[in-house]
């Protein structure tokens, strides 16, 4: 059984290592994923500043994501799955649960930058493709672009 909980101040470095060991999945090589890991650091200050939920099975930590609510837009900042657990439906509860949040925030739409490989998965959950935007870790890099109107 998988529970969603708020993420707490002692897991923050665990989150962050959950999310590289996600983002690796893609078969990023070392140089790629080191400039990325500043931009997948959890900080003490998000967890004030943003949303930030963590799904749990058993008192294994198996999922996060984070979402950051500015008058009517919700940009998706984190969601990883622990790589063995893919496919299984966490990352689809954990961005049910950040869409609620976003809603009930005052949300119009959640803002989504994803990696190339994840966009069929984003699709699945209602976004629709709307252009692209740079990377915050690579330069010269431009991400696909997604909306979810809420």
């Amino acid at each position: 059984m998988i529970r969603l909980r708020d993420a707490r101040q002692d897991e923050l470095q665990s989150l962050t290592e959950l999310c590289l060991r996600s983002k690796a999945i893609w078969g990023y090589d070392a140089a790629f994923m080191a400039a990325c890991r500043i931009e997948l650091t959890l900080r003490l200050d998000d967890l004030r500043s943003t949303y930030l939920r963590v799904a749990e099975s058993d008192t294994a930590v198996v999922g996060v994501a984070q979402v950051k609510v500015v008058d009517a837009d919700a940009d998706l900042l984190k969601l990883f799955v622990e790589p063995d657990q893919l496919k299984s439906g966490i990352g689809r509860l954990l961005f049910g649960r950040v869409a609620d949040q976003a809603r009930r925030a005052g949300a119009l739409r959640i803002i989504i930058e994803a990696d190339p490989g994840a966009v069929p998965f984003y699709q699945r959950m209602g976004a629709r493709r709307a252009g692209s935007s740079p990377s915050g870790s690579i330069p010269g890099r431009m991400l696909p672009r997604l909306i979810l109107d809420l």
